[in-house]
Order: structure tokens, then sequence, then C-alpha cells
């Protein structure tokens, strides 16, 4: 099993149809497969043996997807970088796994100029730099350019890779303040897309627009979905809700994904009056928990289109359940209260809820989300303490806290594990602890997640200052965008004098958090 295969068939079954569109640029499947081989044979060229990694960062484009599927052609791995990282982030990701080659466009180009003039990465060893708008790329003496070593390099055979071998590392937030690399095989990302196509009826001849990024598992996911059709791929450089609508209409995009942060601002922009999306057959949401009101907003600005809620995480390649388009039928009275739920399992992924004894739970008892099934995880990159925890008992244990109905929806409810998601972002408290603890003038600090009516959840700061120190919110916010990603730092900074604490001195962050969800059914947005 390989990645590669619906690609291959598509090419042997549709070669003339168009395979993927950003902006003025429309390939079809055999420019598309010659253009991929023949970056496969660069990748070859310069080093790059099967199993090596090799990453990309930059805004969508067609080239990404060029990058991805050449990878995988070449038999090696894909490194996909947060283009919203920072320098010091990247290198970690780079090097903790090995990579060796690094792909950049000009708008993360001064990213790697950083790397490079501070050393920060010690792994790689070429950088390939892209214009996505064509033409000629590389403006720095380290740099090669990415058409000048696509018009050189003559076409490779594909090689052969088996379901179990490594496909990509997929870098997430740590609970230790250090990122982990996921590692997820050729079959766990073949085998969950399939999975959800079964789960879910898809429009007929679509044209899916691939607007979420292209780092994140989720983006990966639906372009994998569409490839398995045949499907045109429309790519979206950016999120932009105006920009994004006019590509609907121009494209007649009948599929997409959003998480909920881009859903509301689509649904809330003066743009979707003027433009015509009747297209859109159906939308995918999911990475956060929705917004009841802003679910039925949506349903009502965009009629054309189903909705299906999906459910999971990087480390389950990504999905485990999902709310299809029967459950979001207004008509139907049990679905006023499944709206709140994040669906039933997809065909291959056996879902429990759990005790902290990992124990199985009645209906209706909350415990902790658990999962087994080929879309598990291969492990955590060089953490094997890590991913003995998360899949002990042969089941990859979550962290969401959420109970199961007698007809197997799933709710999730709170988060056991110490992580904020806003605005579709991981964000790990440990991380922004981490950083806050290097100003010098403070004595503790506490990281949680609050609610918040634009970004779901948005990241709240607890700090104690040091006797006869001083300090405030701009100064840290500041402070921490230096160290980490802006959508990580805090926007909202807490003094206190002091904070709880157990009597075993372990910190009560329970008690940080209870006066800003107070009165809501759920701990998490």
């Amino acid at each position: 099993m390989n990645l590669i295969w619906p690609l291959r068939n598509a090419l042997t079954d549709h070669p003339d149809d168009i395979a993927v569109v950003f902006g003025d640029r429309r390939l079809t499947f055999t420019t598309f497969v010659d253009r991929v081989s023949r970056l496969a044979s660069v990748f070859r060229a310069l080093g790059a043996a099967p199993g090596d990694r090799i990453a990309m960062m930059g805004t969508n484009s067609d080239r990404y997807l060029e990058y991805l599927y050449a990878a995988w052609w070449c038999g090696a791995v894909i490194n996909p970088v947060n283009t919203r990282w920072s320098a010091a982030e990247v290198a970690y990701s780079l090097d903790d796994c090995h990579t060796c080659i690094l792909i950049v466009d000009e708008a993360s180009a001064p990213v790697a100029s950083e790397l490079r003039r501070l050393s920060l990465s010690k792994s790689i060893e070429t950088v390939i730099r892209i214009n996505s708008g064509g033409g000629t790329g590389a403006s720095e003496e380290w740099e090669l350019d990415y058409e000048t070593l696509l018009g050189d390099a003559t076409p490779m055979e594909q090689v052969e890779r088996s379901g179990d071998d490594l496909a990509a590392v997929m870098y997430t937030g740590g609970t230790t303040g250090q990122p982990k690399g996921v590692m997820l095989t050729h079959s766990s990302l073949y085998l969950n897309a399939l999975s959800v196509l079964a789960a879910e009826p898809r429009p007929e001849n679509p044209t899916g627009i691939l607007v979420a990024p292209l780092f994140h598992v989720g983006g990966i996911g639906l372009m994998l979905q569409l490839m398995h059709r045949r499907c045109k791929l429309v790519v979206v450089a950016a999120f932009h809700e105006d920009a994004l609508i006019k590509v609907i209409e121009a494209e007649r995009g009948s599929e997409i994904f959003l998480v909920p942060t881009m859903l509301k601002r689509v649904v809330e922009s003066p743009a979707l009056q003027r433009h015509d999306v009747s297209s859109l057959q159906l939308i995918l949401y999911g990475a956060a928990p929705i917004d009841s009101a802003l679910l039925a907003r949506s349903m009502k600005a965009l009629p054309s289109a189903s909705f299906c809620q999906v459910y999971g995480m990087t480390e389950l390649s990504p999905v485990i359940t999902i709310l299809g388009a029967a459950q979001h039928d207004p008509t139907v009275s049990e679905n006023a209260g499944r709206l709140r739920s994040a669906g039933r399992p997809v065909p291959i992924a056996e879902v429990r809820i759990v005790d902290d004894q990992d124990r199985s739970l009645p209906c209706g008892a909350v415990g902790e989300i658990v999962a087994r099934g080929p879309m598990v995880m291969a492990g955590y990159w060089n953490k094997q303490a890590a991913t003995q925890e998360a899949l002990r008992g042969g089941w990859m244990h979550t962290g969401d806290g959420g109970y199961m109905d007698s007809e197997g929806f799933v709710y999730v409810v709170d988060r056991l594990k110490d992580m904020i998601i806003s605005g579709g972002e991981n964000v790990y408290s440990a991380e922004v602890e981490n950083a806050i603890a290097q100003l010098p003038q403070v004595l503790l600090c506490a990281v949680v997640g609050v609610p918040d009516d634009n970004w779901g959840e948005r990241v709240h700061a607890v700090v104690v200052v040091r006797p006869g120190e001083t300090l405030d919110q701009d100064a840290v916010i500041a402070h921490c965008r230096k160290l980490i990603a802006g959508y990580k730092c805090p926007r909202t900074v807490e003094f206190r004098d002091e904070l709880p604490l157990s009597a075993a001195g372990k910190l009560l962050k329970y008690q940080l958090r209870e006066p800003f969800w107070a009165g809501r059914k759920r701990g998490v947005n």
C-alpha cells in the first residue's frame, strides 16, 4: 500500500483531466506526474535515500503538492514545516528527525536565511527556493532554484515502499515543552482517507478546494481523499474569506475543509452575498469544537452544502469519528442533541471511553477517549517513553475527556491533557510556560485556555512576579513572540500574588480555569 497509487491510477484512467489548479496554472495529471517524477529525481540526485526526511516551509501551492508526492515517489518521508513557527522551533523540527533537504517559498525565505545565518539547523544540507508565482526563485548563493532543477532533471521510476514504511513526520506541540514528531505510515494515511470516504457519501465529479494549510494533517487528509477519487484539486495559498469565496465561485468548488474560525469568517463576510457559492455540496469542519450558534448560522448561510464534522488528531492520521450530513438535518428531532457530538467511529477505528486505569466505562460516563486501528501512528520520533505512554495497552490515548451514548455517538466535554486549541492550532501550555519563565522578573507562571468568541479558545497566562520587580502584559507577550509562534503567545496576561497549590505543592490549574468556564456545558471551545 503506497500513497502514490491513486496518483498513478489517475494517470492511467484520466491522463488529460485537470489534476491541480493554482491561480492561473492548471496541470493535467500527465503534467503533474511528470513534474513530480522530475522533482523526485532531483531529491535522489541531492542524496535523499528512501526513508530520508525532506521538509517544505511555505504557503499552499501546486508546488507544495509536487513536493509531497515527489518525496513519496522517491521513497522519502515528508516533514512539512509550520510556517507560523519561530526560527528556533523550525530548527528543532528539522534537526530532531535529521531532515536533509528544505524547500522554501518567497514568504518563508527570511526564516531560511535566519536558520543559515545563525547556524540554527545542523541537519539541513540543501535549501531549494520556489517562486510560487513562477520564474526563478533563488536569490542567495547557497540556494538552489526549484524550476532550474526540474528543467535539468530526468523523470525517475517510482520507488516502491510498503504500507508499513514511514510516509510522514508531522510535528505537534509537546507536553514537556518540546514538539513531538508524529510518525505516520503509508497505510495509516491511505486507510484513513478511504475510511473517511466510506463513512460519508461524497459529491459526484467534485472539485475540491484546498485552503487548510498543507503543513497540517487535516489539509493533507483532504488532499488524499480527493486524489483517491481522481478529483480536481484547487489550491488556495492562504485563508482569506473574501478571496476564498471568489475562488469557490470561479472554480465551482464542491467540497472543502474548514476549521470553525475559518467558517465563522466566511459566513460573516459581506462578499458571501455578492458571489454565487451554490456549487458547494459538502463542508467538512473540525480541528476544534464548533459553537452551536455558529453551526446553525453556517447551515442557513450556505444552504446548498451538507455539513460533516470530523474529529481526531495528528496521531490518528487524523480522523476517528464523523458526524455526517444525516445527523445535521434539522428536520430530524433526534439531531438536536447529536449536533453537540463528534459523531460515530469511522469504519477502521475502534473507540472506547476509559477511566484512569484504562477500564471501559458505561454509556454516559465521562472518561478519556481512546482509539485503536490501522490509522494509529507508529509512534513519536525518538521519544520512546512518550510513545509508550500514549499507546499503552495498544490504544491511542487522545487526552480528550468525553462520553459515548447508547447509539455510539462520542461527545467531547473536556481536555485532560494540558492543551489549548486556538483557531484550530494546538498549543501546549508547557511550551508557553517555558517561554514566559525565561523572563528574569517571573517567579511562577501558569498557562490555561479560556473561552474566546473569535478563536474558540485563547491562551491566558497567570504570572507571579518576583518581589521588587515589575512587569506588564505587553512585555510578557513581546518576550514570548521572540521564542515561540505568534499563535502560541498569550493573548491575555493576569498577575497574581500566588498560584493555587495542593497540599502536595501541585499546581491546581482547574481553579484558574473555572471562573472562565462557569455556566458552560463543556470545558472546551
